[in-house]
């Protein structure tokens, strides 16, 4: 094993109850939400859920550890489906560009970017969405100059303790080529895919409960040729349980580059490069039209939702209502943190229910509704359905609670609990336990130095930042 993607974090193997809990969302409709809720876990994986009062007494005395959980509304862990986690280190850039702009104005910047960089960025992202509920996350790493490998980030999640999914990600189109990056950001396909196939070979686990899942991201059809996007597709196949992403339909621009590039909207040119198939993801999707809601649900792809980004870089907003009525998988995304400009995965949920209700419709998206896309939608995109995303007896100990006493967000709405998570923003999380292992206990993260991280990140930051371009940079 490479020493840059660290070691796996070992996994428990004791008996604990979380008991105590004030108020419990499992999202199982077989077992509901419950007050006064309690939860064995055994190693790594739930083993009961259900009333204090119920929990059998043969597993009392098994426990070799309580975890009080007193006052808290607890969840199942949030599921990050799309993120650039290196762009910590660039918020606040060219803040009145589109998309487009936006980038040629970063990727100057993200060239000057060392391996240590992106291992120190992608930290800071993981310690923001674990603050903010998130225990699983994907990351779409897709620019690797000097130094820079996936490795980089996977040594971040190990040392973090976030169970995690990047994707090696591509881009071969450069602006000689009639692409968007510069020459110089971009690599070949024969070079991406091979180092994509080491990749999966050295870490990739579909094993049932898996820390560590890979994916291949071919950046966007602006950014990679449609042979890449093919060979991506080609390449996957060979191994189980590996999944295709990228970005597509994004705003207007996106459309009419595909139209004027390829001949065609993106549902056709993805079916042309073979990616019509369940295994891929999509991030945004805000420009979808009917026909293409209608195949994406018959293929069975997923869409990633991030809201807060396709406001900022004024996209569009996507029709998640269209989109769930017509079958599709949704999900949620922060998106990279230069076009959000945070990493908060709880505030994302609730903008994205927000969203959906700005046409008039206060039924657009329901409370119940924005929890499962954060939680088993995500686990659907991704390729972990059935294994996280829900507290119940078989899945993965991955849950975050939120104490409730002496909180000023959740004041006047314990009535509704769950709604109350999502609507009145609560902030950090009290508890976040990922794999069975405490990650967050008492608000405090236990894998990280935050004050030291955080110090370091922004030495880089004003590095990096000095080569920004464009005149809004």
């Amino acid at each position: 094993m490479s020493p840059g993607g660290g070691n796996p974090r070992p996994v428990p193997t004791e008996l604990v109850l979380y008991t105590d809990i004030f108020y419990l969302g499992t999202l199982e409709e077989s077992i509901g939400d419950i007050r006064g809720a309690c939860i064995v876990v055994r190693g790594n994986l739930i083993e009961w859920v259900g009333p204090e009062t119920d929990c059998p007494p043969e597993l009392r005395l098994e426990a070799t550890r309580v975890v009080s959980l007193a006052d808290q509304v607890v969840i199942p862990g949030l599921v990050n489906t799309h993120h650039h986690m290196y762009q910590t280190l660039t918020r606040c850039v060219a803040q009145d560009s589109a998309l487009f702009g936006w980038l040629t104005s970063l990727y100057p910047a993200w060239s000057t970017m060392t391996g240590e960089d992106v291992y120190v960025s992608a930290k800071l992202a993981m310690v923001e969405l674990l603050l903010s509920g998130c225990t699983t996350s994907s990351d779409h790493l897709y620019i690797y100059p000097n130094d820079v490998t996936l490795d980089d980030t996977i040594r971040a999640a190990r040392e973090v303790g976030l169970r995690f999914h990047p994707t090696r990600g591509i881009m071969t189109l450069g602006k000689s080529q009639g692409g968007l990056p510069p020459d110089d950001c971009v690599e070949t396909t024969e070079v991406a895919l091979e180092d994509a196939r080491r990749l999966i070979r050295q870490y990739h686990d579909p094993s049932c409960h898996a820390m560590l899942r890979l994916g291949v991201a071919p950046c966007s059809p602006f950014s990679v040729t449609e042979d890449c996007m093919a060979a991506a597709a080609k390449l996957v196949a060979e191994f189980p349980g590996v999944r295709l992403h990228t970005h597509l339909a994004e705003n207007q621009e996106d459309i009419d580059y595909s139209l004027k590039v390829y001949g065609c909207r993106p549902g056709e040119y993805i079916k042309r490069v073979g990616w019509n198939r369940e295994v891929s993801w999509y991030a945004h999707c805000v420009m979808l039209s009917a026909e293409e809601r209608v195949q994406f649900r018959d293929a069975g792809m997923a869409v990633a939702h991030c809201p807060s980004s396709n406001l900022r870089l004024a996209s569009g907003i996507c029709p998640v209502r269209r989109l769930l009525d017509d079958g599709v998988t949704v999900a949620l995304g922060v998106d990279g943190t230069a076009s959000n400009d945070t990493g908060n995965l709880l505030q994302e949920m609730r903008l994205a229910l927000l969203l959906q209700r700005a046409s008039g419709n206060v039924e657009g998206l329901r409370v119940r509704e924005a929890l499962q896309i954060a939680t088993q939608g995500g686990a659907k995109a991704l390729g972990w359905e059935g294994e996280v995303g829900v507290i119940a007896p078989g899945y993965a100990a991955d849950f975050v609670g939120w104490k409730t006493s002496d909180s000023v967000a959740f004041a006047g709405g314990l009535h509704q609990p769950l709604s109350s998570l999502l609507l009145c923003a609560p902030g950090n999380v009290t508890t976040s336990v990922i794999n069975g292992e405490v990650i967050v206990r008492d608000g405090c993260l236990l894998t990280v130095d935050v004050k030291a991280l955080v110090r370091d990140h922004n030495e880089r930051s004003a590095r990096i930042c000095a080569a920004l371009g464009g005149p809004e940079a």
